[in-house]
């Protein structure tokens, strides 16, 4: 009588090894999908840091060179009023509604990128959250390795469908 059991003994032994290495090897490449797309997340983040610098440092370039338009203005303002001569002060009040103007549309721009530069920032902490979102499911995934425990494993699935929702958010 023991014979029988000791055959079906091993019997379920194997067919549960052949299950623990089939979800084994589902854990790896969810894992390994989960390191995807946190580098593809990273990578993109950076992206949008950079592209958040590059338009700041722009519009500062803007606003610098508002400030060289208003002091062209101020020079041509004093110069007006020092010299009374018709010919001459109309070109300079020419000029100055020149430089007035100027410092409008340059106002617009930067304005324009500074918005361009928030909006990237903005992009860069949502990609960011998702990235670590996938770290977090990652390290979870490897305690479920090594635990054996499947519900981590679960639990690390469903923060990486979070990560892709912060993700997919981004572009948004």
């Amino acid at each position: 009588m023991e014979v029988p059991t000791e055959h079906l003994h091993e019997h379920i032994n194997e067919h549960a090894e052949h299950s623990r290495d089939k979800w084994s090897m589902n854990l790896a490449v969810s894992t390994a999908i989960m390191a995807v797309l946190a580098a593809f997340g990273s990578l993109l983040a950076g992206h949008h840091s950079n592209e958040a610098l590059i338009s700041q440092i722009a519009s500062s370039d803007q606003w610098a060179y508002y400030q060289a338009k208003g002091i062209k203005y101020e020079v041509l303002r004093g110069t007006s009023m020092l010299d009374k001569d018709s010919k001459e002060s109309e070109e300079l009040k020419a000029d100055m509604a020149k430089y007035k103007s100027e410092q409008a549309e340059i106002t617009a721009k930067a304005n324009e990128l500074k918005k361009e530069s928030e909006m990237h920032l903005q992009k860069h902490n949502t990609v960011s959250y998702s990235v670590t979102l996938f770290q977090i499911a990652i390290a979870i995934s490897a305690i479920s390795m090594l635990t054996g425990k499947r519900f981590l494993w679960y639990f690390s699935i469903l923060l990486s469908i979070a990560g892709i929702v912060m993700l997919t958010l981004s572009y948004f």
